[in-house]
Parts: C-alpha cells; sequence; structure tokens
C-alpha cells in the first residue's frame, strides 16, 4: 500500500523518512520508459516538496506501490541552469522535463549538460495555454511541438483537451479525436466502510495505456499554475 498523506498538515520529517528519493530502486529513469506497458497507471499526487523544505512549490508523486516516481522541487536558489522554470525529476533527482513561462507555457526535454538555457537550444515538446471560456468548455489546450504550422495557435487544433475542473480535481486530458489518455480525480483513503476523502493538495491520477506517463505528468505541473482556484471568502457566523 502506497503512503497516504494525513488530512491534517503533514509531518514532513515523518513522512520523508518513510518514503525517500533513494528508495526508488529500479524505478530510477523508468517514468521517461514506462509509457508502452499495457495496463492503466495509477498515481497518488502529492502537491508539497518531497525534500520536505518548507515554502517551496513541489510534487511527490507515488505509484501504485508506494515508490517516489515523480517530483517537482524548487531549486531555483540552487541550480542556476534552471532559474525561473519548474523542473520534472524521476524519483532519484535525475532531471526529465523543464517547463516555463513565456507568453505561454512550454516544455522542453531537459538537458542538464547543457551549456546554457536558451530555449532555441533546447528540445520544445508542447505549448499548453488556458482556454477562453466564452471560445470553449474545455479548460486548457496542449499543441505538440511539429504540429503547429503557424504562430497563431487560434488557427490550429490542439493535439490534447483538458475538459473538466483541475482545481476540483475532476478532469479528463483527451486527445484531439477525443480519445482518453488520463483523469484526474479525488484521493480517498481509509477501509471501504469508511472511505475519507482527501484535501485537495493529495489527488489521484490515472494515466491510460501506452500513453506518455512522464508529459503527462508535466500537463498536470502547468494545469496548477494555470488553473488556480476561484477566491471564497470566508463565512463568518453570527
Amino acid at each position: 500500500m502506497h503512503p497516504v498523506p494525513p488530512r491534517s498538515s503533514p509531518n514532513i520529517a515523518a513522512v520523508t523518512t518513510r518514503v525517500h528519493p533513494s528508495d526508488a530502486l529500479h524505478h530510477n529513469r523508468a517514468a521517461d520508459d514506462d509509457h508502452h506497458l499495457v495496463q492503466p497507471a495509477l498515481y497518488t499526487v502529492w502537491k508539497r516538496s518531497s525534500m520536505g523544505f518548507h515554502g517551496n512549490y513541489g510534487f511527490s508523486v507515488y505509484d501504485a506501490d508506494g515508490a517516489l516516481a515523480f517530483r517537482v522541487d524548487n531549486y531555483s536558489r540552487r541550480r542556476k541552469l534552471f532559474a525561473g522554470e519548474l523542473l520534472l525529476m524521476d524519483g532519484q533527482g535525475a532531471p526529465l522535463l523543464i517547463v516555463n513561462m513565456r507568453d505561454q507555457w512550454n516544455c522542453y526535454r531537459a538537458l542538464e549538460e547543457a551549456s546554457d538555457k536558451s530555449s532555441s537550444r533546447r528540445q520544445h515538446l508542447f505549448s499548453m495555454r488556458k482556454c477562453s471560456l466564452v471560445q470553449s468548455n474545455d479548460e486548457a489546450e496542449v499543441h505538440i511541438s511539429g504540429c503547429i504550422t503557424s504562430s497563431d495557435h487560434d488557427a490550429q487544433a490542439p493535439s490534447f483537451r483538458v475538459h473538466g475542473s483541475f482545481w476540483r480535481r475532476s478532469c479528463k486530458i483527451r486527445k484531439g479525436n477525443g480519445e482518453e489518455v488520463a483523469r484526474v480525480t479525488r484521493k480517498k483513503a481509509g477501509a471501504l466502510s469508511e472511505t475519507v476523502t482527501l484535501s485537495e493538495d493529495v489527488f489521484s491520477l490515472t494515466t491510460m495505456p501506452n500513453v506518455d506517463r512522464t508529459m503527462i505528468m508535466a500537463f498536470v505541473v502547468i494545469l496548477d499554475r494555470i488553473c488556480q482556484r476561484p477566491y471564497e471568502p470566508l463565512m463568518c457566523s453570527t
């Protein structure tokens, strides 16, 4: 059974002693190669830093066996190469993908040995943006690099669409033809007779067979930045 974060404020030190990047064993780099598997994959996504640095933006993503499969940590103060960017890594910290904001969210393959961070020298994988509610019922759309023949994305059919509400943890990621490739749902824990729904900081990610799960995780990272929870004023009782 993979670890389930507590419903209240977590004791970061206690949890990280149970699940640490070094425990991934043979899972290192597996996240980047397992999209050929024929079974759906279920992940538990915890919005926090796996290294336990308070105040840092990050994710810890566990597979069905409880191994740390992906993580996103804010290393911008320590690693000049990735300053101002979000770095998606495997469970042992090897860089996989980089996402940044340049008019829209862009994703590049992470090459740590690169001499500079110029986007022109990187392999661009996709661009992602939030949809206008006036133009579409979808929450976001993704354009894969190489599928775009014009700088005007409005004239191009997206490669993927996100339908539903990410901040409510209820959305599906579909190809342009409508085929579902992944879904985000609320995380439930406990016995069947006493199931408890956890907070929005902990949720489930299911990826379908033969899907690039690393790319799907990059979609999730960007969705968390562009799909902000609407403001909800505090209700005071008298």
